[in-house]
């Protein structure tokens, strides 16, 4: 049950610590001039040279339009050419307590599928009579062996698909919550370990700033979240201690930073800036950007921050128009090319070597026309696989220095409508649609692109994903021979024996991933 968290039991405290420092300024007083005393003297007329007291007419008497040089001189503040936008303010508010089951308040030792039910309907007395949609949605962990029942971790009411980010080890998750009161609407953080939930980043739509959508992403140990927020002009990365929900700016640029990406050592963040074009976009320094004639960038370069030493420093030059990802610990994948460019979509795929810095595209000879989409690369990098957009669209998997391997022409998915993941220990492929768009059954493939599952539907295969351990392949998928509706299916990681974990749940189904079974 939720239990409210009362201000007075809170373990977190907040102090706000205001320095002030003020300065006097008086203007010195100036210094009496020495005046001759007037003496009696026998001549009417008194001789100046006569009086050896008079005033030496090398210092002269200050003139009353004389600035006195001690007193200080007011500095004039440029003013801004425009007013900065409402920055987003990092908060801890918003705190419930949840209980959970032992089995996952310590992070899960074996791997869990998570997935989200929404608008489960209820009956009443009749089954054939369903309430309206509930608006409930309820994020479940289920055991892929159903060792134990699927277990309710969050429940929420929400018009919308909840957007939920895991942490790897299964002991953290965040999501963005839409609510009717600004009070209660933003991204929320969950700390499995105490039961805790809190507000960190109000908003109605937290992960859209200044028109970029940025999701958060965990540290492999789950014990912070990396996020984008707007400050001042510009977007800046933080870091979010998941135990008390301080925080801390990462990146110190006046330009945009964004699409952060931790690496799977916990070594570096990857994250894309737009400082190489765009330094600045605070209107009071020199040569800034303007925003008011300008659009948010769509772009940036890769940088790496290193969390030891706090640096950051450029990867490549290369323009990139997507969020980079980690291959491994040593090796990182990204795009370039704007896929959103209609006369000129071309995309190429890239890989680069973190300890030289060394970064190379893939491509197959003469290839000019060709574009690189939904690419899936093997664990250890050395194999990808990506479908190749041209006068049509067919999947082909290809080493790392662009020498074809094998093409599948019978895997005609749309643009951009392949997804495909490795076996952790890269011997098994699987190969599914995206967005609804999935008209093949479970496809699985061994490392020589050779089919071990050519399965037809029903099920179609969406979304594949295999546990960390390498032992199941969860998916989505649609049994048209039923009523349609979508389902979370575990397979063998060969792909056989698929059966459903949420066939009698009415309701909508959004598979999340695996959590848990990582070291």
């Amino acid at each position: 049950m939720r239990q409210p968290i009362m201000p007075r039991g809170l373990p977190v405290f907040f102090a706000l610590l205001v320095l002030g420092a003020c300065s006097a300024f008086s203007q010195p007083a100036a210094t009496p001039t020495a005046t001759a005393t007037p003496m009696p003297l026998p001549s009417a007329t008194p001789t100046a040279t006569l009086a050896p007291t008079a005033t030496p007419t090398a210092t002269p008497s200050p003139l009353p339009s004389a600035t006195p040089t001690s007193s200080p001189t007011p500095s004039r503040t440029p003013k801004p050419t425009i007013a900065p936008p409402p920055s987003a303010q990092l908060v801890f508010d918003n705190w419930e307590l949840l209980d959970l089951p032992d089995a996952v308040r310590e992070g899960t030792g074996s791997p869990l599928v998570a997935f989200i039910s929404a608008n489960r309907q209820q009956t009443i007395g009749n089954i054939a009579t369903a309430l309206p949609f509930t608006g409930v949605q309820t994020l479940y962990f289920a055991s892929p062996a159903r060792a134990f029942p699927r277990i309710p971790v969050l429940e929420l009411q929400s018009a919308q698909l909840l957007e939920v980010f895991l942490a790897p080890r299964g002991n953290a998750l965040a999501f963005a919550r839409e609510a009717d009161s600004p009070s209660q609407a933003g991204l929320y953080i969950f700390n499995m370990n105490l039961g805790l939930v809190a507000r960190v980043l109000p908003g109605a739509n937290p992960l859209l700033q200044r028109g970029i959508y940025s999701e958060p992403v965990f540290s492999p140990d789950g014990s912070q979240l990396a996020l984008t927020a707007a400050m001042g002009f510009d977007l800046d990365i933080f870091l979010v201690n998941m135990r008390d929900g301080s925080s801390a700016r990462i990146s110190h640029s006046d330009a945009h930073e964004f699409w952060p990406s931790w690496s799977p050592d916990g070594r570096y963040i990857a994250f894309v800036s737009d400082r190489a074009e765009c330094p600045t976009w605070n209107p009071n320094q020199p040569d800034a950007c303007d925003a008011r004639r300008q659009p948010p960038p769509n772009s940036g370069q890769i940088y790496l921050h290193e969390l030891a030493s706090g640096e950051a420093t450029r990867l490549s030059d290369v323009k990139t128009h997507e969020a980079p990802s980690w291959i491994n610990e040593s090796l990182l994948a990204f795009s370039s090319g704007n896929p959103f460019d209609l006369l000129n979509p071309q995309r190429r795929i890239w890989q680069a070597t973190i300890e030289t810095g060394e970064a190379r595209a893939l491509r197959l000879p003469d290839d000019s026309a060709t574009s690189y989409v939904s690419e899936a690369w093997s664990p250890s990098g050395i194999r990808v696989l990506t479908q190749l957009a041209d006068t049509d669209n067919r999947a082909a998997l290809l080493l790392a220095d662009g020498t074809l391997v094998a093409e599948d022409f019978s895997l005609a998915f749309p643009r951009f409508g392949m997804v495909a993941d490795w076996s952790p220990n890269g011997g098994r492929l699987a190969i599914g649609g995206s967005g609804g768009n999935c008209p093949y059954g479970v496809r699985v493939k061994n490392g020589a692109f050779e089919s071990i599952a050519n399965g037809s539907p029903p099920p179609t295969m969406c979304d594949p994903q295999y546990s960390p351990d390498g032992e199941y392949l969860a998916f989505s998928g649609v049994n048209p021979r039923v009523d349609g509706r979508s389902d979370v299916y575990v397979a063998s990681t060969n792909g056989f024996g698929a059966t459903s974990l949420t066939s009698d749940l009415r309701g909508q189904i959004k598979l999340i991933g695996w959590v848990g079974g990582r070291p």
